[in-house]
C-alpha cells in the first residue's frame, strides 16, 4: 500500500490548498478566514514553476497569518532529490507571523509526487523549537530525517509516517521530553528503506517516563511488530493507555500471544491490530477475550500481503514501504 491522497483534515480543521499551489487555482478573490481551515502550501514536485518558498511568500502576503491555526507543507521542487532546508528556513523564518499556529504538518506527499521512502527530509527539530506552542505536529518519509531530542511544553499530538525510520530519528524522540503528548504514532517501517531501529531503542516509550500524559500509543508499520508487542506485554506505560495501535506490520501469532498473555488490557478503550498475520483461530480469541471487556478491538481480516518461493519462504510486508 502507498499513500495515495492528501489530507483532507488536519487539528480538527478543513483542508484547503492556498490557491496558485499544488493543484489549486489561481484565484484569490474568495478565501476562507484565516483560522477556518488548515491551510496546504504545495509546488510541483517536478519541473516546479515556483519554488516553495516563493508560494509561501505570496501566502504570507495574502492571508492574515496571524489568525492561521493550522499549516501543511505540502511537496517542494525535486522532492525525490532535494532536502527541504529551504523550507524549513522559510518556516522559522515567519515564526513571528504565525502567533496563532498550533498544527503543523510537514510533507504531505502522496505517491503521485513522491513515494514516501523517497522523500528527502532534513532536520525537523527547528521548526518545533521556532514553534513552542504548537500542539500537534506531523512529518512524512524517513530518507534523511532527522529528529534530534527536543523539550516541547504543549505538543500533544506527534505523529512521524515512514516507510522506514532511521534508528537516530526514534533515538531523537525517544530522548525527548514532552510533558503534555497524548497521542504518539510512529510508523517504523522496515530495514530495507531505511528502518534499522530495534526493540530496545523503543524502550524509553516503553516506561514512559518521560511522556507522562500519553494515553495513547501507536508503534505500527514494523517489520519487527512481534517483538513490539513481546515487549508492550510487560512495558508500564500500558497500564495507563486508553488506545494501544500496533497496526499496519508484520503481526503473528507469536506477537499477538504474547500481547494477550501478558499484562491486563482490558482497561483499553481501543486496540488497533488492523493489518496483520493472525490466524482465525487467535483473531477469535481475541475478540472474545477483549470485547466481553468493553474493549473495542480491531483484529483485521486476512488482508495482509505475503508472497511465497517456490522452496517454501514466506515474505511478509508492512503495509506502506516504498
Amino acid at each position: 500500500m502507498t499513500i495515495g491522497s492528501h489530507l483532507e483534515e488536519f487539528h480538527d480543521l478543513p483542508a484547503f490548498t492556498f490557491p496558485g499551489t499544488g493543484d489549486a487555482p489561481a484565484d484569490v478573490s474568495a478565501l476562507p478566514s484565516p483560522e477556518s481551515v488548515a491551510w496546504r502550501i504545495a509546488v510541483d514536485s517536478y519541473d516546479a514553476k515556483e519554488e516553495w518558498e516563493e508560494a509561501f511568500a505570496r501566502f504570507l502576503d495574502t492571508v492574515d497569518t496571524r489568525q492561521v491555526r493550522a499549516l501543511i507543507v505540502g511537496a517542494w521542487s525535486e522532492v525525490y532529490d532535494s532536502a527541504p532546508d529551504a523550507v524549513i528556513k522559510a518556516l522559522v523564518a515567519a515564526r513571528d507571523r504565525l502567533p496563532a499556529l498550533r498544527g503543523l504538518f510537514f510533507a504531505d506527499i502522496v505517491m503521485e509526487e513522491c513515494e514516501i521512502s523517497w522523500i528527502v527530509q532534513g532536520d525537523v527539530g527547528p521548526l518545533l523549537e521556532a514553534f513552542p506552542d504548537l500542539e500537534e505536529f506531523g512529518v512524512r518519509g524517513g530518507n534523511q530525517l532527522v529528529f534530534p531530542a527536543v523539550r516541547h511544553e504543549r505538543l500533544r499530538t506527534l505523529t512521524v509516517e515512514t516507510g522506514g525510520m532511521p534508528v537516530e530519528a526514534v533515538r531523537g524522540i525517544a530522548g525527548s521530553d514532552l510533558p503534555a503528548l497524548v497521542e504518539l504514532d510512529l510508523w517504523l517501517g522496515t530495514s530495507e528503506y531505511g528502518g534499522d531501529a530495534d526493540v530496545s531503542d523503543l524502550e524509553p516509550f516503553f516506561a514512559g517516563t518521560r511522556l507522562p500524559s500519553l494515553t495513547c500509543l501507536r508503534l505500527r508499520n514494523s517489520e519487527i511488530q512481534d517483538a513490539v508487542c513481546a515487549a508492550l506485554a510487560s512495558a508500564p506505560v500500558v497500564a495507563r493507555l486508553q488506545i494501544l495501535d500496533v497496526s499496519m506490520g508484520v503481526l503473528t501469532d507469536d506477537g499477538a500471544t504474547a500481547l494477550l498473555t501478558g499484562q491486563p488490557l482490558t482497561h483499553l478503550k481501543e486496540l488497533d491490530l488492523s493489518h496483520n498475520y493472525l490466524s482465525e483461530a487467535l483473531r477469535t480469541r481475541l475478540l472474545e477475550t477483549l470485547e466481553p471487556a468493553g474493549v473495542e478491538v480491531d483484529a483485521g481480516a486476512d488482508d495482509a500481503d505475503s508472497d511465497e518461493e517456490d522452496d517454501g519462504t514466506v515474505w511478509r510486508f508492512v503495509a506502506v514501504g516504498e
